[in-house]
Formats: structure tokens, C-alpha cells, sequence
């Protein structure tokens, strides 16, 4: 499997070669750096930041030898603004932080939806609010990392669990960004981040490259073609690189299907209701998630991140207890995986969801799915879950 050209170091060593070995030594954050690579990424920028820089310092050292760009922006709100620009000009790109400064990327995030501007941002969360604790985990940002945007539109949010999943999730949230032409968020967290484990890239899952959809000028569809143009709700419609020989209008103000700033006219409105429409149409094709389902089971318990680990070392646990047990990991938070959730708690009365956070934000957003359950949290802040604390509520 082709990861990378050279090693990081001196290019006259007999080590820079190219990668071959099967099985290696990374974290979360450097599989991230690895799969976007893998997943055509030629450009970054981003401002060193705990728990993320390991993927800043992994795409420093992979893009330059890969045909790629990597730039160390003076903050965050630079950082994915130069990201945006690099995308429009036609570049896969990406960014990565924790909640700092996805607090401070939230207008270019939204700038990239309007103008329907592939981007993909890496949010490692930490403990928050505000800087919070840099080398304390969390996963508070669920909410706010969904929820940035004025008008509620829904961004395609991925979170993996494990090294390898962050490899695998990078590929796919550049290819959920380049076939939807939206901004995509790649959630992780601390422990999941900066945990180095063993991986086998022989068993890495190989995800195929999706590339956007380019208009050319000499398109014999061309004198129809509009940058934000559809004819129906799943339509997406074909990008045009800035600079190129297809004009192209990209305002963060409302506009109409040419990008020109308009009003409440209806197909001003309606182009930006499709920015909404394109993501349900296709929500079906973006469920990502794992069911260990157990026959008979009353209790099923929904986890994600680091905290999904934890969630299956507790039903080993009550399993070996004789408890009949189910669990449902969630890899695309958002749009909500809703029919899988039902499915996978139809014959359970009881629903335990267990997250690093406050308050359960997740449990808050499944509240209304799973109404005619039994739903427990269990949750903490400042300390990671333990299976016996997930065990606890499986007993009762």
C-alpha cells in the first residue's frame, strides 16, 4: 500500500525509500496526516496547536515530498482561509485544530459552505470551554462543530475511534468533500489523536479517491452550466476553478444559481436551501457505523471516539457476566444515522449512550429518535470513561 515517497529526514539515507513495511508504530494523528495523503491532499495550512499538531507536523513532512504544499499560518482563522483558497484554485486541502481554533475558523467554515467549497477540517478536541485544558481529552465539541452555522445547515461530521479508522475517515471525508462539494469535519479526540498503536497497513481498508467534478470551458453543456446551479435536490453541481477559463462569482453573501449577490428572490432562497437539500438527499450514502448486536439483548449502549473503546471493553464485561448486551459505534455523527439507531435498538428497551462531555450532546440530539426508550446517560469531564463506569449502568 503507498503511503509515502520518502521518510522524514535526509534524502541521501538509505531509509528514504519508499514505505513498504507492513506493520508500524502511529497515532491517531499521524494515520491522519498518512490518509490524506492517500486521499490526494496537496495542500495544508495550520497553526500548531494541542492535541492536533501531530497531524500539522505529519503533513509539514509528507506534502512537500508528495507534490504538495504544506504552510504554517500566523492563527487559525488564516489557516483555513488559505485552505479555501487553495480548494477554489482546484486543490484538495485541509486544516487541522482542536477547539480553540475551530471557535476562531467558524465564518470561513460557513463561507465554505455557501460557496459550496470543499475543505476538510480535523477537530482533535481537548477539554474545554475556551482553551481549556490543552492536554486534557474531551469530547465536548459535538455540538458546536455541527452546529457553526447560521441557518442550522448540517456539515458531514466523521469520527473515528482508532489509528487505523483515522487513516480510513481521512479518505473518506475528502471524498464526502469532493463528491458533495461541502466542508467536512473530522472529529477526533485527545486519546485517539496522540495514542500510538500498532498498524497493519496490509489490512487498511482501500478507499478509492473521489475527485470533484470540474466544468471545462469547452463543456458542450457549458452555456447552461451554473457554479451553484441544480435541477433537483441530490444534484451537485460541477465546480469551476478560480482563475480558470470558466468565470466563477464566490461571494459569502446570498446569491442566486450564477453566484451573483441577490436577495430573498426565490432562486436565491432556494440555492441556499440546497445547500441543506444536497446533504439529506444523500444521507443514505454517508452511514458509517458498527454493530455488535447480540440476540435477545435488552440494553444497547451507542458510543463513539475513545469512549466507543471503552463502550466494548463493558460489554465484554457484562457479557462474561452472562447480561445479554448490545453496542452501536458512530462514525458519521452527523447527518444522524437515524434508521441504523433505530434498527439497532428495535428490540432493546433501554438505550445507554456514553460520551467524554458535560451533559451527553449526542444524547440531546437523539432524544426525539429514541423517545419510546429508556435512554441512560453516562458521561464525564476531565477523565476519560471507564468500562466499569459503563459497566455499572449495564447492570442495573
Amino acid at each position: 500500500m503507498y503511503v509515502r515517497k520518502y521518510f522524514p529526514g535526509n534524502k541521501n539515507d538509505s531509509t528514504m525509500a519508499v514505505l513498504t513495511k507492513k506493520l508500524a508504530l502511529r497515532s491517531g494523528n499521524q494515520m491522519v496526516a498518512e490518509g490524506a495523503i492517500k486521499a490526494g491532499c496537496k495542500f495544508f495550512a495550520g497553526y500548531p496547536i494541542t492535541p492536533a499538531s501531530g497531524i500539522y507536523k505529519g503533513l509539514i513532512d509528507l506534502l512537500p515530498v508528495n507534490d504538495g504544499i504544506a504552510v504554517s499560518s500566523p492563527d487559525e482563522i488564516s489557516a483555513l482561509a488559505y485552505c479555501v483558497g487553495a480548494s477554489m484554485r482546484g486543490f484538495k486541502s485541509m486544516t487541522a485544530t482542536s477547539g480553540p481554533g475551530w471557535a476562531l475558523m467558524i465564518e470561513t467554515v460557513q463561507y465554505a459552505l455557501i460557496t459550496e467549497t470543499p475543505v476538510v477540517i480535523c477537530v482533535v478536541q481537548r477539554l474545554g470551554p475556551c482553551t481549556g485544558g490543552a492536554t486534557q481529552g474531551g469530547q465536548g465539541d459535538i455540538l458546536i462543530t455541527e452546529f457553526a452555522t447560521s441557518g442550522g445547515f448540517t456539515i458531514p461530521v466523521l469520527y473515528p475511534s482508532t489509528a487505523a479508522e483515522c487513516y480510513e475517515m481521512t479518505i473518506e471525508a475528502f471524498n464526502w468533500a469532493e463528491k458533495y462539494r461541502t466542508p467536512v469535519v473530522l472529529l477526533s479526540d485527545k486519546e485517539i489523536g496522540m495514542t500510538t498503536e500498532s498498524i497493519d497497513y496490509n489490512a487498511l481498508e482501500d478507499i478509492k479517491q473521489v475527485n470533484r467534478e470540474v466544468i471545462k470551458h469547452d463543456d458542450p453543456m457549458i452555456d447552461k452550466w451554473k457554479m451553484y446551479g441544480f435541477d433537483s435536490p441530490d444534484m451537485i453541481a460541477k465546480f469551476a476553478e478560480i482563475g480558470g477559463k470558466v468565470k466563477v462569482t464566490a461571494t459569502g453573501s446570498a446569491h442566486n444559481a450564477m453566484g451573483n449577490l441577490k436577495k430573498n428572490d426565490p432562486e436565491t432562497i432556494s440555492t441556499i436551501k440546497h445547500l441543506e437539500d444536497k446533504i439529506q438527499a444523500h444521507k443514505d450514502e454517508m452511514v458509517r457505523v458498527k454493530l455488535d448486536a447480540e440476540a435477545d439483548a435488552e440494553t444497547l449502549v451507542i458510543s463513539f471516539g475513545i469512549t466507543a473503546r471503552t463502550m466494548k471493553d463493558a460489554v465484554k464485561l457484562a457479557r462474561s457476566k452472562g447480561v445479554k448486551v448490545s453496542s452501536l459505534t458512530i462514525h458519521s455523527m452527523f447527518p444522524i444515522p437515524e434508521e441504523a439507531i433505530t434498527s439497532a435498538a428495535a428490540e432493546c428497551s433501554r438505550v445507554i449512550i456514553a460520551e467524554e462531555n458535560l451533559n451527553g450532546q449526542y444524547r440531546t440530539m437523539l432524544a426525539e429518535i429514541l423517545k419510546l426508550k429508556e435512554v441512560i446517560g453516562v458521561n464525564s469531564m476531565g477523565y476519560m470513561i471507564t468500562p466499569e463506569d459503563i459497566l455499572e449502568r449495564i447492570m442495573q
